[in-house]
């Protein structure tokens, strides 16, 4: 498939945000990539445009129906002036996986990744260069087709857009707070909380909300039937070092198999660690911790890449670990896979690739 280039005019460019003061998710590049489908002509007129609104009709189905799914990747300004992305092939293809979960078309990963990279480099005076800052990506797929009635969609738009972003969490890579609820629920084994879908997130808000409002940064979430085991923190994979073990929950069903959680698995085997993916639940934590045995938690994810936690509140009974302090394995997982995303250590997984 032939992409099309059109590039912004020169005085349509925007001014670059500072990049001592980035935030995250606010400022979107000059150019997009574009893709649509139809059911009979399959995917066509690929092109990447100026950045830009969209038109879609009120009977999107989108807009009823929630058939909608993303991605999130980085592109970093690493060693030697180089532009380095993380994995993207396996982003790209967990879309797919959450495409046929949510009945939508598979993208051509290949045409994708081509544009990704196209996209990138047009728009490559974006990727900022102090540390800690990335380019970040979001591919994304919406059900345009004008209709009203529950059923897959007949039409979609796919689109890629870039925003330069600091840290995720202001605390930056300092230990956050987190309030695990056991009035709401993320997902359940058999609906959709394995795929990266609007719907999702949409549903944590209030949660969020509502520990935000009591001082914590984000909501660890437990199972949806017992309401015991721990599934993910926030928007992140989540880990507990107890004793000399490191555990993770499994992936069944209502869990994001995040590619950072992936990649941490896989350092900390080759590193020598033991490692389980195995349940865990909330008294298991908070036992530990009255042992003595919980030394570290933290959550794994893209735009957080390693995100320390330092206190957990549980019905009102606090859990400090490691005394509210970063801890040893999170800091040397963050600074390894910071090293190999920027390209200043070697990479014998080949997850890293030079646009």
């Amino acid at each position: 498939m032939d992409i099309r280039v059109e590039k912004a005019a020169p005085d349509l460019l925007k001014a670059k945000p500072d990049e001592n003061s980035l935030g995250f998710g606010k400022h979107m590049t000059d150019h997009m990539f574009v893709m649509l489908y139809d059911e009979h002509l399959g995917w066509h007129d690929a092109a990447i445009k100026p950045y830009g609104n969209f038109s879609l009709d009120p009977a999107a189905m989108v807009l009823h129906y929630g058939q909608e799914i993303f991605e999130g990747l980085k592109a970093y300004h690493g060693k030697d002036d180089r532009i380095y992305l993380f994995r993207p092939t396996d982003n790209l293809q967990r879309m797919n996986i959450s495409a046929a979960r949510m009945c939508m078309p598979e993208i051509p990963v290949d045409v994708v990744y081509d544009a990704l990279k196209k996209l990138i480099t047009l728009d490559k005076g974006w990727i900022p260069k102090v540390d800690g800052a990335t380019l970040y990506i979001r591919p994304t797929m919406v059900a345009s087709e004008a209709g009203l009635g529950v059923r897959p969609a007949k039409q979609y738009i796919f689109f890629i857009i870039n925003c330069p972003v600091g840290a995720y969490y202001p605390e930056g890579f300092n230990p956050v707070k987190i309030f695990v609820t056991d009035k709401y629920v993320r997902a359940v084994a058999g609906g959709v909380g394995n795929v990266k879908t609007g719907g999702n997130y949409a549903a944590s808000i209030m949660a969020a909300v509502e520990a935000q409002k009591q001082g914590y940064t984000q909501v660890l979430w437990l199972d949806a039937i017992e309401r015991r085991y721990i599934e993910e923190v926030g928007t992140m994979n989540i880990f507990f070092l107890i004793g000399d073990e490191l555990i993770t929950p499994p992936l069944t069903g209502s869990i994001l198999p995040g590619i950072t959680r992936d990649s941490v698995l896989r350092l900390t085997k080759d590193w020598g660690l033991k490692v389980s993916e195995k349940r865990i639940s909330i008294g298991d934590v908070l036992s530990a911790n009255e042992k003595g045995t919980l030394r570290e938690v933290f959550g794994t994810g893209t735009a957080a890449v390693i995100s320390p936690v330092g206190e957990i509140n549980y019905k009102g009974q606090i859990c400090t670990i490691n005394n509210g302090k970063t801890g040893e394995l999170a800091q040397k997982l963050f600074d390894e896979l910071q090293a190999i995303q920027n390209g200043y250590t070697k990479d014998p997984y080949g997850w890293v690739v030079e646009v």
